[in-house]
């Protein structure tokens, strides 16, 4: 709460401003606003009724007599908006006594007030009129021109039905035709009609042909059956022994054999007589060896690379019958399979046109759907041919005036509470949103850009409560100046020299030079003050000296404490420190006194352009920051001065921190608490 205070009072020239002219326009409004008196009236709008019964097929009755409106078609909404409607006005306008007065429709509209009862047909009005008469006339003057214009919009109504029926009926009639067409197409192109019979008969058929599929696989698989048992009798597979029995009916192969049998005879008789050696046997060996690779040619050119038995047709197990016998079962197995694919093939034709079925019956529905509507729709454009004296949507009634206007016995005088209401909440609002935009311009110091600051924090001086030319002359030194000037001793300061600035007034910069210059005293130094603020003399001021000659330029304030006031200005403030008056004024001091420590006391750095050249003169400084009263940007620039006039800066003394703490202080001579 304290620091909106403090933020307040920083601004209080331009929220005083801000305050004046909201109060100066509340006070304006409310003298120059006038009485204004009220004119009421009430119209009624009859109930239209009619005998209107026609049947719109598949789409129900329709009956005139029995109609309600939604919440969106309420006719008092629709009455409401011819009422107030701009066409209208326009006329009311037109004849209105004080029509110069207003600058635009919008601003005369403002004046009527309709208002449509719940649960009935009236409506009511109410107008406004710097005066009884005029008020009554308004109101008089529109209600003669919404009934003028009841009858504009009957008239036009009734000129278009008259004008379109024909053509709705036509058009009506072109889409009923359109729309039978259409379905008649659909059933001639799908076949499809709307019953269950068709439907279950493809159900039938599919189920027929899923029995067929069955048998037609069970025969296959006892087939398959059949010949694999076979295929294990002649313990062959069935590439091999179609083979084997295509070689052993081959005649030339027969042939060949049989001449092998009997070269292979004669040579075991033949070894029997003779040696290998001989040529008979050598003869026949040769003659087995020519017959055996015509076999195997034979062999290679029927079978390949199957293994075959030659010995098939010979063989007394009867094996050649039982591999005719699997062939037969495998082409009986592979003609079945055959079979089921097909009957397969069909069945998904058959489920693929059922499954379509719905979408395709859907459709017809959907056709069918349409010429019902078309067929409503050109039933009731007969209905209402037939009957044009029926209009079963009259939108534009013959409205009668329920009540005439009546003058409110007393005017409307503005609400001064309510204007000085509105007048408060401009103010708060207003004033919330020009703090909200000087502080943005240039907000204040706060915690987080102190830590930013490149520069160090010397000394936090808490808020210090003094009053009166004598405690501001002896203030006593607090612990934190203790600290602060034992800092300062410890620095390798230039001349002994110490400039104490800040950027804007009311820092505290004066009051740290004071508490300073105290507490170098008491560590033992002799201290010399000076107040270069040329233009305020704030240090000399509050010490109560003044200088009026250049005589005894120094004073005595305490035993090892001296001030230099404010020197006389002979010219321009920046030419007196550029002549070097200033630092001989300085050097004169130093050379009759030989002062330990020469704390000077400037102007603000942002207000002067002087400051930043005295900084120029005595390099080392100590920059002071007021929580809640120094401005970011402020303080940033001053250090840019600074430095840009090669300026040392040696650290930061952050003045009038808030603290609950009950500090010791020391007096010349005692210490005693604080109280």
């Amino acid at each position: 709460m304290k620091k909106v205070v403090t933020i307040a009072a920083r601004h209080w020239k331009s929220l005083l401003v801000l305050n004046a002219l909201v109060v100066s326009a509340t006070i304006a409004a409310y003298s120059t606003s006038k009485p204004v008196w009220t004119t009421t009236a009430q119209l009624i709008l009859p109930k239209t009724t009619s005998n209107l019964d026609a049947s719109l097929g598949t789409l129900g009755t329709f009956k005139n007599g029995n109609l309600d409106f939604s919440p969106e078609l309420n006719p008092l909404k629709v009455q409401t908006s011819i009422l107030m409607s701009d066409a209208l006005l326009e006329k009311v306008l037109d004849s209105d006594p004080e029509k110069n007065k207003f600058k635009n429709l919008e601003q005369y509209k403002a004046l009527f007030q309709v208002s449509p009862q719940e649960q009935s047909t009236v409506l009511s009005l109410t107008v406004s009129g710097s005066q009884p008469d005029l008020a009554t006339l308004r109101t008089q003057n529109l209600i003669k021109a919404y009934q003028a214009r009841l009858d504009e919009l009957r008239e036009g109504n009734s000129k278009e039905r008259q004008k379109f029926n024909v053509k709705e009926l036509e058009q009506a009639k072109a889409k009923l035709s359109n729309a039978q067409t259409k379905i008649a197409r659909f059933k001639q192109a799908t076949g499809i009609v709307n019953n269950d019979a068709q439907t279950q008969g493809i159900v039938t058929t599919i189920n027929a042909l899923v029995g067929s599929r069955a048998q037609a696989l069970s025969l296959a698989q006892a087939s398959a059956s059949r010949s694999k048992v076979l295929s294990e009798r002649i313990n062959m597979a069935p590439a091999s022994a179609v083979r084997s029995l295509s070689l052993s009916e081959n005649q030339e192969f027969k042939a060949v054999r049989k001449e092998l049998s009997e070269v292979e005879a004669k040579l075991v008789q033949k070894q029997a007589i003779f040696t290998i050696n001989h040529p008979e046997v050598q003869t026949l060996l040769a003659q087995r060896s020519t017959l055996r690779r015509q076999i195997g040619a034979y062999i290679t050119q029927v079978a390949g690379n199957i293994p075959v038995d030659p010995t098939i047709a010979t063989d007394s197990q009867g094996r050649a019958v039982l591999i005719q016998q699997q062939l037969l079962s495998e082409s009986e197995a592979e003609a079945q399979f055959q079979q089921a694919r097909q009957l397969e093939k069909q069945i998904t034709e058959l489920q693929r046109y059922l499954n379509s079925l719905p979408a395709k019956q859907a459709q017809l529905l959907e056709l069918q759907r349409q010429l019902d509507v078309a067929e409503g729709i050109y039933k009731g454009l007969v209905a209402q041919v037939q009957q044009k004296s029926v209009d079963a949507f009259d939108a534009y009634p013959n409205v009668q005036v329920l009540d005439p206007p009546r003058v409110n016995s007393k005017p409307i005088s503005p609400k001064l509470f309510l204007m000085a209401i509105n007048a408060l909440l401009a103010s708060v609002i207003g004033s919330i949103a020009l703090v909200l935009f000087l502080e943005s311009r240039n907000p204040l110091l706060s915690a987080k850009d102190l830590q930013e600051q490149k520069f160090a924090i010397v000394e936090r001086i808490p808020r210090i409560k003094h009053s009166g030319v004598i405690s501001e002359l002896a203030i006593e030194t607090e612990v934190e100046f203790q600290r602060l000037a034992s800092a300062i001793s410890l620095q390798p300061l230039e001349n002994r020299r110490l400039l104490v600035t800040s950027a804007i007034m009311g820092e505290g910069k004066t009051t740290v030079a004071i508490g300073l210059a105290n507490a170098l005293v008491d560590l033992g130094f002799k201290v010399l003050l000076v107040d270069a603020d040329f233009r305020q003399a704030a240090l000399s001021r509050r010490l109560g000296y003044t200088q009026t000659s250049t005589e005894d330029l120094s004073i005595s304030i305490q035993p090892n404490l001296d001030l230099l006031p404010t020197l006389p200005r002979q010219g321009k403030i920046v030419e007196i420190i550029r002549r070097g008056n200033f630092e001989k004024t300085l050097a004169t001091c130093e050379a009759n006194n030989k002062y330990d420590y020469i704390i000077v006391d400037s102007a603000p750095v942002s207000f002067t352009s002087e400051t930043p050249l005295i900084a120029n003169i005595i390099r080392n400084v100590l920059f002071v920051v007021r929580p809640d009263t120094s401005y970011r940007d402020s303080v940033n620039e001053s250090f840019a001065q600074l430095t840009q006039h090669n300026a040392q800066i040696l650290g930061l003394v952050v003045n009038g921190v808030a603290t609950n703490s009950r500090p010791y202080s020391y007096t010349h001579g005692a210490s005693t608490t604080k109280s």
